[in-house]
């Protein structure tokens, strides 16, 4: 059940394919063979308002959250972090060669204690798989 949030700044737009950006984080995921394919959300937010370091209007930053169910051990998150992160510099390394830029992501376990799902997705996208 993760939920992928891909954050921008909004001067990347015209740099860019942001929706490309949210494939490649959505695919990366699931090739890490951790999560059930129907169980994968991502999305992206760009964000008008923002200061990056200095304040340099060319700065700029892509933070990714992904946000798991409880009970992945440290070595589980840990790896699929990291594929997940790989995967989104490899795609944003032309720009990043040439923008002054920061990348983040971060792996956050939910508390159950209060969240609440429902989803019928699971047998439309087997019966899709067919």
């Amino acid at each position: 059940m993760p939920h992928l949030t891909v954050e921008y700044s909004a001067n990347l737009k015209k740099k860019i394919d942001i929706q490309k950006l949210v494939e490649t984080v959505h695919q990366a995921a699931l090739h890490t063979g951790v999560f059930e394919v129907a169980a994968v959300r991502t999305r992206a937010a760009g964000r008008e308002h923002y200061v990056v370091a200095d304040g340099h209007r060319d700065n700029a930053f892509v933070a990714i959250f992904v946000r798991v169910a409880p009970g992945r051990s440290p070595e589980t998150r840990k790896r699929l972090g990291q594929e997940i992160f790989d995967a989104a510099c490899d795609f944003l390394k032309d720009t990043y060669a040439t923008t002054p830029m920061a990348i983040s992501l971060e792996v956050v376990e939910i508390d159950n204690t209060a969240a609440y799902r429902k989803k019928n997705l699971d047998a439309v996208v087997k019966e899709r798989a067919i």
